[in-house]
């Protein structure tokens, strides 16, 4: 691992440094990512651990809860640290039954900006992630064109892209800077399931990324549950005295030098491994072993 900060927006006039890995949020919200936490208490302390321990990126959205993340990042770090990076996302929204749905025509996209400047009570939003459905109404270009408006205006600083197909990634990078991308991936999932209920998320765009130096943001990169005979990450998790979580931080970091893992919890002793995951430093044969 070369190093463990990643710069968003570089070449920019207002780069971003974020220290590996950072932390998602969704995970602070209630059952099935809805409603407020149990103890909310619990979540405004272990944000504040997060930052005491070094953390300086947090990911979230206004559809998270809906809206419970980002006032829980309010409550506990407003006024925020200087070098604080707090990336947000749009394209979706929660309906009454806790449903998943596309929010990506341009009114809703201005209408999830003002939720997040509004909930965060910040000016601007230091980072935006740009999501859509492929099949969701709409047409790609024409929101993104509405997320460039927005940051002309000054309510949006980097512009990012979620959830992105390598087509609509091929499209964004000739319209505009693109400051980073957020798409699943982890040891377990490398590449797009088509059986996956979130849809296309893979890691795919990870070359593409490292070919324009732009920084990749994995979500769900803790996903370790492994096939039936496939214990490589346990065996060799036990070999270094380290969880297999830890190892598979470690993992992801090891892929590129530009990658930011986002791995959330709720227990500050996990928030504690995860990021001193950052330490393991793992070899070429162990890379190989893991492969």
């Amino acid at each position: 691992m070369s190093n463990k900060i990643v710069i968003i927006g570089a070449g920019t006039a207002n780069p971003l440094t974020a220290r590996t890995p950072g932390y998602g949020t969704m995970r602070l919200t209630g059952e099935g990512f809805y409603g407020e936490p149990q103890d909310r208490i619990g979540a405004v302390q272990l944000l504040r651990k997060a930052v005491e321990l070094g953390v300086n990126f947090f990911d979230t959205a206004d559809f998270y809860g809906p809206g419970v993340t980002n006032r829980l990042l309010a409550d506990a770090l407003y006024p925020y640290p200087s070098d604080l990076i707090i990336a947000t996302k749009v394209g979706a929204k929660r309906g009454a039954d806790k449903s998943w749905l596309p929010y990506g025509k341009p009114q809703e996209l201005k209408m999830s900006v003002e939720n997040n400047l509004k909930e965060l009570k910040v000016e601007q939003l230091s980072l935006v992630h740009y999501g859509k459905a492929a099949n969701s109404p709409g047409d790609y270009q024409e929101g993104l064109e509405t997320m460039l408006t927005l940051q002309k205006e000054g309510k949006i600083l980097h512009l990012g892209l979620s959830n992105a197909t390598i087509d609509q990634f091929n499209t964004a990078i000739k319209m505009c800077k693109i400051a980073s991308v957020e798409n699943m991936f982890s040891y377990t999932q490398r590449v797009t399931d088509p059986d996956s209920p979130y849809g296309y998320q893979g890691g795919e765009l990870l070359p593409l990324c490292e070919e324009n130096q732009i920084p990749f943001i994995p979500f769900f990169s803790l996903q370790t549950s492994l096939p039936t005979g496939q214990n490589n990450m346990k065996e060799l998790a036990d070999t270094k005295s380290v969880s297999a979580a830890q190892l598979n931080i470690a993992w992801v970091l090891h892929q590129s030098r530009f990658i930011l893992p986002i791995p959330g919890t709720t227990s500050i002793r996990h928030l504690e491994e995860n990021i001193k995951a950052a330490d393991i430093l793992l070899t070429q044969e162990e890379l190989d072993f893991l492969a």
